[in-house]
């Protein structure tokens, strides 16, 4: 945005360095120098301003005039599109009340101008007094000035990458986007004339890498309208490593056993970091480190503390920079050992060992080397003169020749002692990291914006060692002390500050180690009030009565003055009206007299700015209808009231707090619901819960006001759940248990109900109490009726007028105390077994009725009529069953038996005399008289004759069948009981041979087998259905008509067919058989009637056709097969279904 503009009767126009060419006839206004004058022109002419920046666009002008009473505004209005090289104006035509900008620098801008309006009178034009400016206005103050994204970083490049390009990242943000420059070792670097090197973006591209002309230090400047910053300093190196001079053999070294020796390596030129190796006499073979060798990183050498025969042989160095990944080889040295003797023990020979003075860098990893030669091999200790402890992350590497001292910090400082040791003596070896840091930042600068002839103060704080020192930069340029500039230490000072002051700064913190740059941006403010970020609002309504408070906050640098004015008054002080230092108006005790509009008027050097707003006076809002403390039952529903009377110039709304939290009608729409109308925020509140009582408050916010009503709702329920249940006592049949209560819910706890659960029971079961009414006073009971040696829990549940609540938590599992047993078996009884046996029975006590551990019975028995008991105990707790044995029990005796129950502590009671009978004898005699026939082909008749009378009982016979005679075991078996003599065998298969014998049975068993017999089953019937048939309806006469069926030779021969009828809605079936092929039925005529026909032999009956469907409708009709089935009535799958099912 450009501003122009002008106050009558000024004497001349600076536009910086802006040159401007007029053409045209007539009078011209034209610009000399930097003084612009106007004059009456016919014809105007075409004026163009040019820029020493060359901007490759032009932007449009126009001009014209507002008046005012005293001075004369040109509005100018400019167009642009953002360029990189140019701010981004945005159209603003400015007047007395809109120039409310910050102004920057005087800029230059290419301007187009074909119409320039004539605006003077026929009188000289006066001289104008012109700026042009680039602005920003003060509500939307942005820094804009150019921010570091990426800063450059150190490189270091192999010298002989197959890239051959290196690119050096600088970023940064800011609007305009900055544009970049970059200098080396402080040098600009011209990129016009410079085909090797380009940028990117910001970032810098360097091709065809020339290591002498390509090494140093890089810093990258971004720049934009704003101002300049400089990036922090990067260097560019290059890794090279050359291969070692010479490849002819090196000289032997010569030594005695036992003597210790060093091999040189002497690495070639190189630059960047080496890594170091040593071939022993061809690779793969490398030299293994130990305490008897070692090859130092610093100087690339062997060294062997104590020569051993097996070390003879030739060495090689093998030299890798790890930057470039290259490696060379040194020629052979060497090791021969001399024949004179072996070389005697002599004290360590310290020939490794750090210098006196290490300086080492904050954070880095330090690595201190000491090796000695000696016979027998020196030991490696190391410490710190100080005597203080090494911390645990310092490290020993390579038989201790190497102390590793990682992240090295302050404390780590100090004089380090290497001592090497054997048993000849010891030697040392000292020397003292220094520790250094480059600075870092403690404080920074953040962006400021101020306003004109305001002071500035920065300040920013770095640590350092050694302490760094402070310069301050502006736009990239060092900052001098001056009169109103003041540099002290690392804060800078600007007195009185003015629009040149504006830009990018700068604070370099610098020691010798490094150098770190922290940027800033200040905005210098100078601009006429506004007021369109905080204008009165155009209605504003007060109840009477009340204060209001009206706020002048227009924008402006410097402050504005400000004054009111009510309708065209000045406002002055008054008992009721404030007017405060910051241009706030108070009015106090409002009356509708009050009510009129209101004017802020805000006043600076650089103009003026109003904003107006009108007062309403309300009258005061009445709540007419509050809540109510209420009691409400679990579940119910109801209604809060909240209704208001108010002035209907207000906005009303209304809203309601639970407990603090403003409930959220949406989410929690299962339960709240707002209800009435404008003047009404009642609420409805669904299916209370116990969560839902506490205080409801209802809010009622008006334009003016804000009131409140609340009630407290109580919420009764059921009780909460007791807790801490816990057995104090317990017997073999009580517990006395004691709990604390829950929660009332709104509603007393009248009284409680105890529970219990074992392992046999199914869930909780309520348990007799004493007392029996267990009150809500109450917080102990005892519960009785308990079985002894049961693992019980306990859990108590509340109840009150409302209901019974929720159960406590179980209690502890608590075991009862042991007793005798108090339960009898029940169910005693027996008899059966084989001869000489007396078999009991019983129904075995259930564990939770043992009531001890070393649970059993106690069996006694005796002959009816005897007086002495026989015993025997079973100590199993699941048999029931007992079989005593005895060559002495006579068949079929009875005895008296009763059974007990015993456990640890003692016997329990017995149980009912029972009679029971010894085992019988089986019968003696076979049945005679045996007959079998075939009755079909799955059916054999077996008679017999009846048995006389024996001394043994007869219950029943049992007929034995079997296929094979010469397999007797593949038997099948019918019983019948009773004095039956004769059974039917079905389920055979057809004309099959079976053998037969039939045995009587009693309890004892069978007895013996009649002598076996055998019949022949029949064939199986004919396993075809009639087919063909044919059907005819004449009133209620229904034929029927088949085709035969002719059994096959397999087949029993066909004696006559079997008619089945079933009439709709009966259960009966009717059957009809015939000899013949045909068959008349009379058929009621008002029904529905199923039919099937089936073939019959002796093998039995055939299978049977479909179903036939006759409809009652049917009469006078005729069919064959299976009639379709209507759906009205069955389908035709069911009714074969139940055809089969009922014949």
């Amino acid at each position: 945005m450009l501003s122009l503009r002008s106050e009558a009767l000024l004497s001349s126009v600076r536009l910086g360095s802006v040159s401007v060419e007029g053409r045209g006839t007539g009078r011209e206004a034209h610009l000399d120098g930097a003084e612009l004058s106007a004059e009456r022109t016919k014809t105007l002419p075409e004026h163009r301003a040019t820029s020493p920046f060359g901007f490759p666009k032009r932007q449009e002008l126009r001009w014209g005039r507002k008046k005012t009473t005293q001075n004369v505004i040109l509005s100018l209005d400019l167009e642009t599109t953002r360029q990189e090289d140019i701010v981004e104006l945005q159209p603003k035509q400015l007047n007395e009340e809109e120039n409310n900008c910050i102004l920057g620098q005087v800029r230059s801008a290419v301007l187009h101008t074909p119409h320039l309006k004539p605006f003077f009178s026929n009188h000289h034009p006066p001289i104008l007094q012109l700026q042009v400016r680039e602005t920003i206005c003060t509500e939307d103050v942005i820094f804009q000035g150019p921010r570091w994204r990426t800063e450059p970083s150190d490189l270091i490049l192999p010298i002989n990458s197959q890239d051959q390009q290196a690119t050096i990242t600088c970023e940064a943000e800011g609007s305009p986007p900055p544009q970049f420059r970059w200098s080396l070792n402080g040098t600009l670097i011209d990129l016009g004339n410079d085909y090797r090197r380009h940028m990117s973006g910001g970032s810098l591209i360097i091709r065809e890498l020339d290591k002498d002309q390509d090494t140093g230090l890089y810093q990258c400047t971004a720049f934009n309208t704003w101002g300049s910053v400089l990036s922090r300093r990067a260097s560019l190196q290059f890794a090279y490593l050359d291969n070692f001079k010479t490849q002819t053999a090196r000289s032997a070294v010569n030594v005695r056993e036992g003597q210790g020796v060093v091999l040189l390596c002497g690495p070639p030129a190189h630059s960047g970091e080496l890594a170091f190796a040593w071939i022993f006499n061809e690779y793969p073979f490398f030299v293994q480190q130990d305490s008897r060798r070692f090859i130092s990183q610093e100087t690339g050498s062997l060294y062997i503390a104590k020569v051993e025969p097996s070390d003879v042989g030739n060495y090689t160095c093998v030299v890798n920079n790890t930057v470039t990944r290259e490696k060379v080889l040194s020629s052979p040295t060497p090791l021969v050992l001399r024949s004179d003797g072996v070389m005697g023990e002599y004290e360590p020979k310290i020939e490794v060992h750090f210098p006196d003075s290490v300086p080492a860098a904050k954070d880095s990893v330090v690595k201190l080397e000491c090796f000695a030669l000696g016979n027998p091999v020196p030991e490696i200790s190391w410490r710190r003169t100080s005597g203080v402890p090494f911390p645990s992350k310092v490290k020993m590497k390579n038989s201790n020749a190497i102390l590793e001292i990682p992240n090295l910090q302050q404390e780590d400082a100090g004089t380090y002692e290497c001592m090497a040791e054997n048993r000849r003596g010891k030697n040392a070896a000292r020397g003292r990291i220094s520790f250094h840091a480059k600075p870092q930042w403690l404080q920074t600068m953040t962006d400021t914006a101020l306003s004109i002839k305001e002071n500035l103060f920065w300040e920013c704080k770095a640590n350092g060692k050694p302490k760094p020192s402070y310069s301050w930069l502006k736009d990239g340029e060092q900052v001098m002390d001056e009169r109103r500039l003041q540099i002290e230490n690392g804060a800078l000072s600007i007195a009185e500050l003015n629009e040149s002051d504006s830009g990018m700064y700068q604070c370099v913190a610098e020691n010798k180690h490094g150098i770190i740059y922290s940027s800033a941006q200040l905005m210098v403010l100078a601009s006429a009030p506004s007021f369109s970020k905080s204008p009165l609002r155009a209605l504003l309504k007060a109840r009477s009565g009340s204060e209001v408070t009206l706020e002048c906050k227009p924008q402006a640098s410097p402050p504005a003055i400000s004054l009111w004015k009510k309708g065209n008054e000045i406002l002055q002080r008054s008992e009721r009206i404030t007017l405060l230092p910051n241009g706030t108006l108070k009015i106090t005790n409002v009356t509708r007299l009050d009510a009129a509009s209101y004017t802020c008027i805000a006043k600076n050097q650089f103009g003026i700015a109003s904003t107006t707003g009108r007062l309403l006076v309300t009258e005061p809002t009445r709540i007419t209808m509050r809540p109510t403390n209420m009691e409400i039952i679990v579940g119910e529903s109801i209604v809060l009231p909240c209704q208001i009377a108010c002035d209907p110039a207000l906005d009303v709304s209304f809203s309601w707090a639970f407990n603090g939290q403003l409930i959220n009608f949406q989410r929690d729409s299962d339960h709240f619901e707002r209800v009435g109308g404008s003047i009404s925020g009642d609420l409805m509140i669904r299916n209370i819960q116990l969560n839902h009582g506490g205080k409801y408050v209802c809010a009622i916010d008006t334009d003016v006001e804000s009131l409140s009503a609340s009630a407290i709702l109580v919420v009764k329920g059921p009780p909460g759940p007791p807790d801490k249940v816990s057995v104090e006592e317990i017997t073999d049949s009580t517990a006395q248990l004691s709990w604390t209560p829950g929660r009332d819910n709104g509603s007393p706890i009248t009284g409680y109900i105890l529970q219990a659960r074992t392992p046999f029971t199914v869930g909780w079961q309520a348990v007799d109490t004493v007392p029996e009414v267990v009150n809500g006073n109450m917080l102990t009971a005892t519960v009785v009726g308990l079985n002894a040696w049961v693992e019980y829990e306990f859990r108590v549940v509340a109840r009150n007028i409302v209901g019974l609540g929720e159960p406590s938590p179980a209690s502890a599992k608590t075991r009862t105390e042991d007793t005798i047993p108090d339960t009898a078996p029940t169910d005693v009884g027996g008899g059966g077994g084989t001869k000489s046996e007396l078999v009991i029975t019983w129904e075995p006590v259930p564990e939770e009725l043992q009531n001890g551990e070393g649970f059993g019975y106690i069996i006694a028995f005796r002959p009816v009529g005897a007086v002495t008991w026989t015993r025997a105990v079973i100590s199993a707790t699941v048999v029931s069953r007992y079989v005593f044995r005895n060559d002495t029990i006579l068949p079929f005796s009875p005895f008296d038996v009763k059974v007990g129950a015993y456990n640890d502590r003692g016997e329990g009671p017995f149980s009912s005399i029972a009679t029971v009978y010894s085992a019988e004898e089986v019968p003696g005699v076979a049945p005679k008289r045996v007959r079998a026939r075939s009755v079909s082909a799955a059916q054999i008749e077996v008679i017999w004759e009846a048995l006389p009378a024996m001394p043994e009982r007869v219950l029943g016979y049992e007929v034995v069948y079997w296929e094979d005679d010469t397999k007797p075991d593949t038997v099948g078996k019918v019983r019948i009981s009773g004095n039956y003599t004769l059974v039917n065998i079905t389920g055979l298969k057809a004309n099959t041979v079976y053998y037969l014998s039939v045995a009587a049975f009693n309890t004892a068993g069978p007895g013996p087998q009649s002598a076996p017999i055998n019949t022949t089953t029949k064939k199986p019937p004919p396993d075809r259905a009639p087919l063909n048939i044919q059907w005819t309806m004449i009133g209620s006469t229904l034929t029927l008509h088949w085709d035969p069926i002719i059994a096959m030779e397999t087949e029993s021969k066909v004696t006559g067919y079997l008619v089945l009828l079933k009439r709709h809605r009966y259960n009966d079936v009717n059957t009809i058989l015939t000899d013949k092929t045909t068959v008349e039925l009379s058929l009621a005529s008002n029904d529905n009637y199923l039919i099937q026909i089936k073939a019959m032999s002796e093998g039995g009956e055939g299978v049977g056709s479909e179903a036939i469907h006759i409809h009652k409708l049917s009469m006078g009709a005729r069919g064959s097969g299976a009639s379709p089935v209507s759906p009205s009535y069955f389908p035709a799958v069911l009714v074969s279904a139940l055809l089969c099912s009922v014949w």
